[in-house]
């Protein structure tokens, strides 16, 4: 058994809040060692986040290469080549892969490759990744385990061979027909972009509409563009199992509103959730306890059950997003130094990288309703921004939600082209609590997308009545 080395600083997982912490602990001269399965730098830029929004932006180079000439370009005949998409975003990854070990070589944190378990509290075995074991204990010691693509146990779907978001972003050729199941944001971005690839795409979700958490008039907007882009979906529809084989052939078996079915491709894409990396670590021999639901549990300071452990990111059942993990790792710093800030009532943004996108910050309608909230409501159509009138891209609206009761802004919703740097500029303003009287009287560049909100406020906001969510 080879001796304990100690660190005062033990991070297991080199994801964004990982390493961020790990960076920062070590410039503060603290002796710090991360342990990493795999990716280093976790999932975002090796095969999430930003890989797949390298792919969606080749998609839309692809998209506009067709409508050429609607902008007056003569190009002929524009065809996909997978592999110089591939060649694109591996070079990125490559470069952002690099980026990372240059970092961890200047802040001095120890990078270990190898798979750790929990032998003790505070106390891990590592199975290095070139062969042999170390024990490390840290003073301090930080989870960052993130998740994985979660594969329902459904008859013949593991045997079926279907890809998760991680093999589709590696694939160098394009499918033929791509059957993808579950209409959340991975399903939704990389069916849009296969399409624009030129691929045939069915998507099936269980629910009632695409994007389930967003208001009826939202996704029914996806919708629409998605038939546009000629994707079939099929709403109100469970998938039962599968046969054959994805990559050759295969046959998801179905059951909707019609009864039992099946849709048959050439390739399966599972997008159906996420599973935290909580399992078979030893977690249990540390005293760090977890949820029903396999995530670590965790405080408003995202302190675990365990004395000096702390969890962030995903597996802590943070919101899924790498700017929320890298606001993980600011809530844990500030409490490692006596502040107060938590992980409560955080204002947290997302946008579905949609062509065009789909942004939210706050609450939305039906938020709104299942928790009582009175509110008046402002509306716009995209295509009266003026920004999109010099793109040829006036599909979408923006909604504002205002407090019944007050000037406060509640929400706001943009769907529409460049709707993540508008609603940018909506969060400010709820950050700061400004009045919506007062960000109406901005003065916004012309002609920006931002400018939109200029006219959206010059409205008179809609007193909504109260009722159940839709």
């Amino acid at each position: 058994m080879p001796d304990i080395e100690n660190y005062d600083v033990l991070v297991i997982g080199s994801g964004e809040a990982g390493k961020y912490l790990a960076w920062t602990m070590a410039g503060e001269g603290h002796r710090t060692a991360v342990v990493e399965r795999k990716l280093v730098g976790g999932s975002c830029p090796n095969i999430a986040c930003l890989p797949s929004k390298n792919i969606i932006h080749s998609a839309k180079v692809r998209s506009l290469a067709g409508r050429a000439a609607e902008f007056g370009v003569d190009t002929g005949p524009a065809a996909t080549s997978m592999s110089g998409v591939q060649d694109r975003k591996r070079a990125m990854v490559d470069g952002l892969r690099q980026v990372h070990l240059d970092r961890y070589r200047a802040s001095g944190a120890e990078l270990i490759m190898g798979q750790a378990r929990f032998t003790a509290p505070r106390t891990v075995e590592v199975d290095l990744a070139g062969g042999g074991s170390r024990q490390i204990s840290g003073t301090r010691v930080f989870l960052n385990l993130g998740t994985r693509a979660t594969v329902p146990d459904l008859p013949g779907l593991a045997a079926a061979g279907p890809m998760t978001h991680v093999e589709l972003l590696d694939l160098d050729r394009l499918p033929e027909h791509l059957v993808v199941m579950g209409g959340g944001f991975v399903g939704l971005e990389l069916a849009q972009a296969m399409r624009r690839f030129g691929a045939r795409v069915t998507v099936i979700e269980r629910g009632a509409q695409l994007a389930g958490g967003e208001d009826p008039d939202v996704a029914a907007a996806v919708l629409d563009l998605f038939r546009d882009d000629g994707i079939d979906v099929l709403l109100r529809t469970r998938v039962r199992g599968a046969e054959g084989k994805s990559g050759h052939e295969v046959r998801v078996l179905t059951d909707g509103p019609d009864g039992d079915g099946a849709v048959t491709g050439t390739d399966l894409l599972v997008a159906a959730g996420r599973t935290p990396n909580t399992g078979g670590i030893g977690l249990e021999q540390a005293g760090i306890e977890r949820t029903g639901a396999g995530y670590i549990k965790v405080d408003e300071h995202l302190a675990t059950t365990a004395d000096r452990v702390w969890a962030m990111g995903e597996c802590a059942g943070s919101p899924q997003f790498t700017h929320v993990a890298f606001d993980d790792f600011r809530v844990v710093l500030d409490h490692l130094h006596g502040g107060t800030r938590a992980t409560t009532g955080r204002l947290v943004p997302f946008c579905m990288f949609l062509d065009p996108e789909l942004a939210r910050v706050g609450c939305n309608e039906t938020e709104a309703r299942r928790r009582g909230l009175g509110y008046r409501l402002l509306t716009l159509p995209m295509a009266a921004v003026l920004r999109t009138r010099t793109l040829s891209e006036p599909r979408g609206f923006l909604k504002m939600l205002i407090a019944a009761d007050s000037d406060e802004i509640l929400g706001f919703t943009a769907f529409g082209a460049e709707a993540s740097e508008l609603m940018a500029a909506v969060q400010v303003a709820m950050v700061g609590r400004m009045p919506y009287p007062a960000l109406r009287a901005a003065i916004f560049t012309h002609p920006t997308a931002a400018e939109g909100l200029t006219v959206l406020l010059a409205g008179t906001p809609v007193p909504q009545a109260p009722g159940p969510p839709d």
